[in-house]
């Protein structure tokens, strides 16, 4: 698995704030792949992929480079518990 969040945060934490720099990693990506209707975002009716990390990402964008559990298309894919 990829993280574009993870691979540059001193981009992230320093030109954008944590939300808009989130925002930045996954909802254009959705628009530009034409699927804005069935991702991108947590809402019903459209599919979801889920990340947990220890910590408020809106505080410090870089705890998503530590990710603890990994929900794919409703199935745990990665999780501390396992």
């Amino acid at each position: 698995m990829g993280s574009t969040l993870g691979s540059s945060p001193s981009w992230s934490s320093s030109v954008y704030p944590p939300l808009e720099a989130i925002r930045a990693a996954t909802i254009p990506a959705a628009q530009l792949l034409g699927l804005e209707p069935q991702v991108g975002a947590l809402e019903p009716g459209k599919r979801a992929d889920m990340v947990a990390v220890d910590g408020d990402p809106l505080r410090d964008v870089t705890v998503l480079e530590r990710v603890n559990f990994v929900m794919k298309e409703g199935e745990v894919v990665k999780s501390s518990q396992r």
